[in-house]
């Protein structure tokens, strides 16, 4: 079962449920980190053409390691972590998700 990643809290929720009705359980909390991570990479692959880069938690930050292992930058949230940037705007916050994602690939 694959869907698109959510981008905001109905996406979320309908995701949620597409699992449930398939008898799965996901906590809310876990459907948006993982949709913010995901987010982070699809960024980081469509600006490098390709999945050269990986992006994984650290704590509550997201950061972005290149095909050797070395760190080449990360995302922080602007609340306590990126589930409440998420919940307070997602819309906000996938822009600056895309801005990072220049940032770090402009930064090379």
């Amino acid at each position: 079962m694959s869907i698109q990643i959510p981008e905001n809290m109905e996406e979320v929720a309908m995701k949620i449920a597409q699992y449930q009705v398939h008898g799965q359980h996901l906590e809310m909390d876990d459907v948006i980190k993982d949709a913010v991570r995901d987010t982070l990479q699809e960024f980081m692959d469509e600006a490098l053409e390709g999945h050269y880069d990986d992006v994984a938690w650290v704590g509550e930050d997201l950061v972005v390691t290149d095909i050797m292992g070395e760190k080449v930058g990360s995302a922080s949230p602007i609340h306590a972590s990126f589930i409440e940037d998420f919940k307070a705007d997602a819309d906000e916050l996938m822009l600056r998700l895309e801005q990072q994602v220049a940032q770090i690939v402009g930064g090379r």
